[in-house]
Formats: structure tokens, sequence, C-alpha cells
């Protein structure tokens, strides 16, 4: 620390000389370089002095004059050189009268600057935070009101934007230049807007109002006219059915959008209200029902009977209208918009014919299949529209309003069924689908219950992300040049066959997989186009947030439909952590492995070192792909995630050509996977070894892939079946077809979802999946006969392996049967405390007239679906574990200070903190089948069932579970 020197201004104090020294009685506290007005006396302070000095004794009493500057203009140069400040014993000048005064320096001792120095460093410190404090409280301001904004004004702004464009085509008298989606919906707002505006009118003066009446008033013409368009023209985006909806769903869609607008308007106002009311004087601005509201609540509230002030405040909050309400105002809204919208074919006509102007949307009834691929249809009222409304829909759905963009600042905290996440977006803590009985479970339960499953949920929200500007622009390359490349979907339909003179049955099948295929093409770009919307609109900002929401099993979801990092590579590759953080000698390490995980093709079933392996032998592919990702190489575009790989590629590329690797900075994601979770959990409940072992629970040389051993033990099965006899063993032709193409990946899915209840029917349609992208097998009643044989195979290889797995499975459905047959839905609390109701029910059709047709819409019963009760139960609770696994982990994450995002079973975190968040996930793992989970769920049954009697536990083994925090492949 350097020292300072001192100066004494004349304060009228003598200054004797001899053993009389005293130490001034006041001291200036600036610090400076040391300075003389003459000479002679910054010549002289050259030699250190130490305290006290000796001043000759034969010297006058001096008075030393005031002076006329203190501090000098270079007083901000540094302090380092004070150090080496000197003051001889021997120069000491004698002032005489009349003499202009000079200044004296008198070297402190060390610790007066050290003192100083420390005094002055906390000062500026507490100065500079205070000034970030506000700073940053002025940023979020204005990000908080942006975000206010887009939750409130969204649809208010279009309604906005396209008068303007109707003021300005009338005014010019010539169309503006618009996007294809926007020109349709210009020439249909307006005759929407008064259509609208005319059934307003017509239910305030109608005597029998219909039951929409009162909702109808709720909001502006223009906004419903806005959100009708979107609406339907968001549903034919991505409809299952060429160019058509059902009537059902678009109805209460479009219901259900009016509703939430209007909610957020009353949440809006209702703010505006409160801040109203905090003036002073302004209480009698509140209309008198609200007065006499006030002032009941507060009489209530003075005799504590808070029970009444709840009753009283629940009749004031908004009510949900339902789905009859809903479905009415909607089928209303389309008629409207069927009445007013046309389109005009961009054909040559003759100047003396009449214009062709078409209905661009009409109702029908179609036969409509219920589920994809289903033989047995139904008809069922359908909108329909013109193709040209279609046309260019995939090539202009960016231009889709998209009102609910990730957040621009942190979620609210969770506090309640409904209170959190957005600020005025209607948000639930739980997504229960109509489910009464869940909603119920939900809004009972205790916040003190729950306060781990909110913490974690906030804990996830408060992740703040950017937009990978580099990824990004290769992304828009790629599509703009057609796509059909990184997994982006082709932008080019595939070609119609052509109509033959001879058979027509061949023709129409290929006629049927061609538009098939198309529709599906339509569907994806659609998708894509959404997604980069979405980030296009946010690559600018400096980050945003995701608020997390529950299922009912307690696994958390973004809220956001459209670009997040539970969807494609495309979004995870755009997609990266807005902190960044030195990689360090760990982060490199794991950046690489990362690098080799994304590639995959069999490196990511390596060791740790031969993946690093694999990554130090391509460096020179990596380096081309990050430097010229789309014209170079284009090594990455082999990967099996390719953006990823790609984004991976750029961090790395940046660290090894930097001159110090470890401190480059990453904002790159890496994965933690789970070894087929589902299958990890249950060993973790079985305790069986060899289970435990198949799934990475043990140590290993190397990870142990389940999926290479089900696929050998298949192979084995089919080699056995071959060489039987073909007329006594109808499989033996099936097992020598499929012999060559059995692997890993024909096998995956189906071991994946095996503990989740799949079903052969289920396993039956992933296999026939899988074998018709192979293209080996033409034939579709053979492809069919092969896809039933290896998905037996399948199954029972699997159950050769997991026994233990099996019989917990089995018993967990046992229970549930037990349960449903007494006609009640199987419940549960998660080791985490959320409760858990399954809601499977016999729905009951219920018929509501509306303005298009009589609609039959499907309701909660009162009867249990067994079945369903069943055959969901095990892995619903298999999936309960894991959402409670993951937000134990990041509650941990949280508290040790690393950033954390999870998918399921996916946990992510920065490099450098890879090995950190490794250890507490293995800790939490092990810290939640610590307890007696089977036991607890036995015992839980007992207690909510207590006229029911349950089967007895299966047998359990002896695997310690401590040998997880030992095993490097659990979670790789």
């Amino acid at each position: 620390m350097t020292a300072a020197a001192s100066f004494f201004p004349a304060l009228q104090a003598p200054i004797y000389g001899g053993n009389a020294w005293r130490k001034p009685a006041t001291r200036c506290k600036c610090e400076r370089k040391t300075y003389s007005t003459s000479n002679s006396l910054s010549n002289s302070l050259r030699s250190s002095v130490s305290f006290p000095i000796n001043f000759d004794s034969s010297a006058q009493p001096l008075r030393l004059q005031p002076l006329a500057d203190s501090v000098q203009e270079n007083f901000t140069e540094t302090l380092d050189g004070s150090m080496n400040m000197q003051v001889p014993m021997s120069g000491i000048h004698h002032i005489t009268q009349g003499e202009p005064c000079r200044r004296i320096f008198i070297r402190d001792p060390p610790w007066i600057g050290s003192l100083f120095l420390k005094g002055l460093y906390k000062s500026v410190e507490k100065e500079v935070k205070l000034e970030f404090k506000e700073i940053g409280k002025r940023k979020y301001n204005l990000l908080r009101r942006r975000q206010i904004k887009a939750e409130t004004e969204a649809w208010e702004k279009m309604a906005e934007e396209y008068k303007e464009l109707e003021r300005e085509m009338c005014e010019k008298k010539l169309a503006p230049n618009l996007p294809y989606v926007k020109t349709l919906f210009l020439g249909w707002f307006e005759p929407l807007k008064q259509a609208i505006e005319k059934e307003q009118k017509k239910q305030r003066t109608k005597k029998q109002k219909a039951a929409f009446a009162p909702h109808i008033e709720l909001l502006s013409a223009d906004k419903m006219a806005v959100i009708v368009m979107y609406k339907m023209m968001g549903l034919l985006m991505v409809a299952q059915q060429d160019g058509c909806v059902q009537v059902v769903q678009a109805a209460v869609q479009i219901g259900g959008a009016i509703e939430q607008e209007i909610r957020i308007q009353s949440l809006l106002e209702k703010a505006r209200s409160n801040q109203r009311t905090k003036v002073p004087g302004d209480a009698q601005c509140l209309s008198k029902e609200k007065e006499v509201l006030r002032k009941r609540v507060n009489g209530l509230i003075r005799r504590r009977r808070l029970k009444e002030v709840q009753k009283l405040l629940k009749k004031e909050e908004f009510k949900a209208w339902g789905r009859d309400t809903q479905a009415k105002l909607g089928s209303c809204l389309i008629q409207l918009l069927i009445e007013s919208a046309f389109v005009q074919p961009p054909v040559s006509q003759s100047p003396d014919s009449p214009p062709d102007i078409r209905p661009a949307f009409w109702h029908s009834f179609k036969p409509v299949a219920k589920t994809p691929g289903q033989k047995l249809v139904k008809k069922y009222g359908v909108i329909e529209c013109d193709p040209i409304v279609l046309a260019g829909l995939d090539r202009t759905a960016k231009q889709m309003l998209i009102p609910y963009i990730p957040m621009l600042v942190p979620p609210k905290k969770w506090k309640g069924y409904d209170k959190g996440g957005h600020l005025f977006l209607p948000s639930y803590v739980m997504r229960t689908h109509g489910s009464i009985r869940q909603q119920d479970a939900m809004k009972n339960i205790s916040g003190k219950q729950m306060q781990k499953v909110f913490e974690a949920l906030d804990m996830l929200g408060s992740t703040k992300w950017r937009v990978n500007r580099r990824v990004l622009s290769v992304v828009e390359s790629i599509w703009s040049q057609g796509g059909n490349a990184a997994g982006l979907v082709d932008r080019k339909d595939v070609p119609i066959p052509e109509k033959p003179l001879g058979d027509l049955t061949k023709w129409k099948r290929s006629m049927w997989k061609a538009k098939k295929i198309n529709q599906e093409l339509h569907s994806q770009r659609c998708d894509v186009e959404l997604k980069l919307s979405v980030a296009r609109k946010m690559k600018d900002e400096e980050g945003f947030y995701y608020p997390h929401n529950l299922d009912f099993r307690g696994r958390a979801y973004p809220m956001h439909p459209h670009l997040n990092h539970l969807s494609s590579d495309l979004c995870r590759g755009v997609l990266e952590f807005a902190e960044g953080r030195p990689l360090g000698k760990s982060g490199l390490h794991w950046l690489k492995i990362h690098l080799a995980n994304l590639y995959a093709g069999g490196v990511e079933k390596l060791s740790y070192d031969r993946r690093l392996a694999f990554v130090d032998d391509h460096l020179g592919s990596i380096f081309d792909s990050a430097s010229n990702p789309v014209h170079g190489d284009r090594w990455w575009l082999a990967a099996e995630d390719p953006f990823q790989c790609l984004a991976a590629c750029i961090n790395l590329s940046e660290a090894l050509r930097s001159s110090s690797p470890h401190t480059v900075i990453s904002h790159l994601p890496i994965h933690q996977d789970g070894s087929c979770n589902g299958l990890q959990h249950y060993a973790a409940l079985g305790r069986d070894t060899f289970e435990a072992a198949a799934v990475n629970l043990v140590a290993g040389d190397k990870p142990a892939d389940v999926y290479s051993e089900i696929a050998a033990r298949v192979h084995n099965i089919m080699i056995r079946d071959g060489n039987q006899d073909p007329t006594t063993n109808p499989n033996a032709l099936l097992a020598k077809i499929l012999i060559d193409r059995v692997d890993r990946k024909l096998v995956k899915q189906t071991v994946m979802t095996s503990v989740y209840g799949v079903t052969f029917i289920g396993a039956r349609e992933q296999i026939k999946k899988r074998l018709g992208e192979k293209g080996l097998i033409s034939d579709d009643r053979l492809l069919f006969q092969a896809a039933c044989y290896a998905a037996k195979v399948t199954l029972a290889a699997l159950g050769e392996i997991f026994g233990a797995a099996r019989g917990i499975m089995s018993w967990l459905g046992d229970c549930a049967k037990v349960i449903a047959a007494d006609n009640q839905p199987v419940r549960w609390t998660t080791p985490l405390g959320l409760p858990v109701v399954q809601p499977y029910y016999r729905s009951e059709r219920h018929l509501v007239r509306t303005s298009l047709q009589v609609l039959a819409l499907q309701r909660e019963g009162n009867s249990v679906d067994v079945r369903k009760q069943r055959t969901a139960f095990p892995p619903n609770f298999v999936h309960s574990l894991d959402g409670s696994h993951m937000m134990l982990t990041a509650l941990a994450c949280r508290d040790a200070g690393l950033r954390f995002a999870g998918v399921h079973d996916s946990f992510w975190t920065h490099a450098c903190d890879v090995d950190q968040m490794n250890l507490i996930l293995r800790e939490k793992f092990v810290e939640l089948y610590s307890m007696p989970v089977l036991d607890s769920l036995l015992e839980e049954f007992e207690t909510t069932y207590p006229g029911l009697t349950f089967p007895p536990l299966p047998e359990r083994g002896d695997f310690d579970l401590r040998e997880v925090l030992k095993s490097p492949y659990f979670f790789n």
C-alpha cells in the first residue's frame, strides 16, 4: 500500500521545536503525490523521515498562512509513486517574517495511507454499486413496461396497423405492397369488423338475446376481427386435414382467445384502478358499488371474519366462461368471417366478364378419421378454405402475429395455482386440460407443501437466454436456399403423379401418398417459419426468460410454445445462455465431449477418452465448420443434431484459437443426459444389480448401451426363428427378411417407451415407421406383418433383461386396477409434495346448439376409464419421479450458484460447472431413492382408499445406491 504526504494549513497553530513535538490535531484526509511551491523545498525532500521529527529548538514559533489551493489539478494521478517520497532532516527551512508561505509536507506512517485507501475504495465501491443498481432499476422498469405492452397491447397494435393501412389505401387510392397473408387480412379486416359491430348492436337491441350476448360486448370489434382472422389461419397452418379444420376445434379456440384477451384487459384495468386508489382523494372516483364493497370488506376484516372476505372477493374475480360459451361465441364469429371474407384468383379475365370473387371459407361436413391413419371415420363439421388462401401461407407464415413472445423480465414467482408466471397473461402452475378434480387438488393444497415445487419452477424461469446470432444466420441462409438440409424441411412439394391411361388403383394410392406428404411438408414449413419469426424478433434483445409450469405428473415445461429449449435441434441450436462464464480447464474438456455427443453416430457410446480423441482427430473439420459453415466442407451437417453441433464447433474454435483457451467466455449449455432414464428409475426402485449395470447406475470403462443389448437379443431370436421350417413356423420367412435389418435404431424407440407403458400396437407402429424409413420393404402388407413380428420379438427381449422392472410395473398396474374398479381416480403425492390425480374419465357428449351447427362437446364424466387408469399409472408414476429428480437438482444448483436448465432427463449448465452439476444430480438421485418410495406409495394408497385391499410390494434386490455416485456414465 502506498503512503501519502500530508499538508497542514496554518490555522493560527504554532509549530514548536525540540522534544515538544505534538501530532497535529487535524489533518486533511486527501492523499496525493508530493509537490512543493518552491524549488528549495522540492529539492530538499529527498531522504526518509521517522516520527517524532526534531525541529531546531532555536527556531521561533511560526504561523502558517492559509493556503490558496490545497488540492492540485493532477491529484487524480496514480498514488504508486508516493511510497518513494522522502523528507530530509537537514533541509528544514525556517520561514521568516514576511516571506511567502510555502507548503510543508510530512510523510505519514504506512498504516495511515493503507487506512485511507481502504476507506476510499469502500466509498467508491459503494457509490458505483448504487449507480449500477439505479441503472439496473431503470433498465428493468423499461423492460417491464415493454413486457406489459407485449402481453396487453398485442392485438390492439395489430388492429391499429390494419386501420392505418385502410386509411392509407383510401387516401392514396392504391393498395399497399404487403406480404401475402397480410394482403388477405387487409381485405377481410374492415368487412369483418363491420359485421361484428352489426352483431354487437343487434344483440343489444334484441329482446331474446343469444347466450353469448353479454360476452360479445366486452371487446372492441376491431380486436375481435384480428383475433378471429389470425386464429383461423393459425389453425389452418397446422391442420391435419387438407385445407380444413373441425368446427368444434376452431370455435372453442377462437372463443377461448377472446375470453383470454378480455381477462387480460380486466386484470390491467384492475391494476390501474388499484394504482388510482392509492392516491389520496381519489376514492370518489370509485363507483358506488365498489365503494360499498370496500367498506363491507374493511368491516369484515376488522371483525376478523376472513372466510366471508374471501367469498366476497371471489365473486369479484373473473369467472371462466366454460366451453359452451366459448363454442357459441366462436361459432358466431366464424360465421361472420365466412360471410365477410372473399378471395379473387389472379387469373386474366376479359374486360366484359364479371370478376371471379369467391368465398375464402365455407362450412361443410366431411368424413374425418378420429386419429391419423384410422380406418373408421365419422362425418364432422369442418371449415374449409379456398386453395388460394393456403397458396402462399407457408412462405409468409412469419407475418403471423405471435402476441406472447418469451418474457423480457424474469417471470413472477409462483405463489399459487394461478399466481405467478406472466405479468398479465393468465398463467396456471399446472396444465390440467380441463380436469376439474386435478384443478381442485391444486387449489386446495397449501403453499407451504408446494414451496419446493414453486421454487424449482422459479429457478427454471430465472434462467436468462439469448439468440445465438451466428447459428441463426446459418439457419436463415439454408432456409433461403430451399431448406432440405440440417434437418430443415424441403420448401418444395413432392410432385403429384400424372394420371395413367390404364389401371387407376396404383395411381390413386400414390396420389393420396403424395398429397399427404405435401400436407405434412406444408405444416412443417409453417412451424419452421413461426420458430424463425420468434428468433428474428428476439435476436437483438440482451436476454429473455421462459416462465415454466407443470403437466399433471409434475414434469416442467416452458410456457412459450414456439422457440424453446424443449423443442427441435433448430431451437436448441439457436438458443444459448445469456450469461457467459470462462471455460476453465474442465470446461474445455466437457465442451469437446459435448460436441462428440452431438455428432453422435455411435460416438456418444464411446468412453470419454475416445470421444476426446474423436474431436482432436477432427479439429480441421471443426475449424472449417466454424469459419465457413455454409460454403465450406460442412462437416457439421453429418451430425445427428447439426445446429447444436455447429454452435459447439463455433465455441470450441474460439477457445482453441485463443492464446488462453481456458479464459474464453462460453454461453453454450452443456447437456448431461440420462441413459434410458425411465429404466434407471425402475432399477433404483427395484434395486436389481443386473438392471442397474445395464443402465449405467454402476461404474464401467465405457457407457453400457441397453439399446444395443436389446438389438443383439432380437437378432439372436430372429436367427433362431429363421432356421425353423416355414411350413410349421410362419415367422421363419419374416425372420429371414429382417435378420440383416435389425440395429440399435430399429428397437430404440420401443425400448425407451416400454417403461412408459407402450402397448403392442404402439410398438408395432414405431417399428413399422423405422422399417419404412429404411425403404427395403415396398409391399405394405408384408411391411405390416414384419412390423408385428419385430414388435413381438422386441417386447420379449425386453422382458428377459428387465424382469424386476416388469414386476414393479405390474404391481403399479394392479394397484391402479383396484382403485379404478372402485370408480375412483388414482391419486398420489410426489416426493416434493405435488398432488397428482389421473384425469382419465369416460367423457360425456354434451350437445351445444350454435349458429353454425349443433356441436358435440366432450366433457369429463363421473365414471373413471378403468383401462386407462391402469395402463397409464406406471409411466405417469415414473414421470412424476423423474420430474422430482430434476427439480431437486435445480434447487441444489441454485444454492450452489450454477445456471441450470432441464429437459426432463437432460440437465444443462455452463461447461465450467458440469463437474459440480454431475455431483449434485447423482447426490439428489441417491437422496430421492434413499426414501422408501414404494412403501410410502402403498401407505398413501391405504390411507386414501381405506376400504380397498392392495397387493403386497414386489421383491427388491440389494443393489447399493451409493454406487451411482461413482458411475461416470450415469448421466453423460
